[in-house]
């Protein structure tokens, strides 16, 4: 998801900005999502929100739960604005899924949904585990140092 900036198609629609704080990322996939028209108009409007959502590996089927897309208020035929969204992934890596949200503790975390450089959404996913509070002070005080270290950097260069 190397982001060009001369690339005209490619935009950050939605991240999940929590999902690192919140979560271990231990590893990370690009899958595609089944949209309705108005979906995808929405998204061009830049109006949705991850945060909340999470995937699940359910009946051999990867779904993006409680997702939010504004409705588009010039459809024909409006969406729902949470409804469970298909995800699109290879049956090896569908399996790989499933494997790992059975080992205790992990679980499917959307990461960002973007338009591709070809103009198609699509959602980074992220296998994590979550971190207890003494994890969570532990990286802001390594995120703390490193903003402190830089500021000090740049004092004396």
């Amino acid at each position: 998801m190397a982001k060009q900036k001369s690339d005209p198609n490619y935009k950050i629609i939605a991240e999940n900005r929590r999902a690192r704080f919140d979560y271990a990322i231990e590893d990370d996939i690009e899958c595609g999502i089944v949209l309705t028209g108005s979906e995808v108009k929405s998204l061009r409007e830049n109006s949705s929100n991850i945060a909340e959502s999470y995937a699940a590996v359910e009946e051999s089927e990867l779904w993006l739960v409680n997702s939010y897309i504004a409705p588009y208020t010039r459809a024909m035929f409006p969406h729902e604005e949470r409804r469970r969204r298909k995800l699109l992934v290879s049956k090896k890596e569908l399996s790989r899924l499933w494997n790992e949200t059975q080992r205790k503790g992990m679980t499917i975390v959307p990461l960002v949904m973007y338009f591709n450089h070809k103009g198609a959404v699509k959602l980074k996913i992220g296998i994590a585990k979550g971190k207890q509070n003494h994890d969570k002070r532990e990286t802001e005080a390594k995120r703390d140092w490193n903003r402190q270290k830089q500021r000090l950097l740049k004092e004396r260069g």
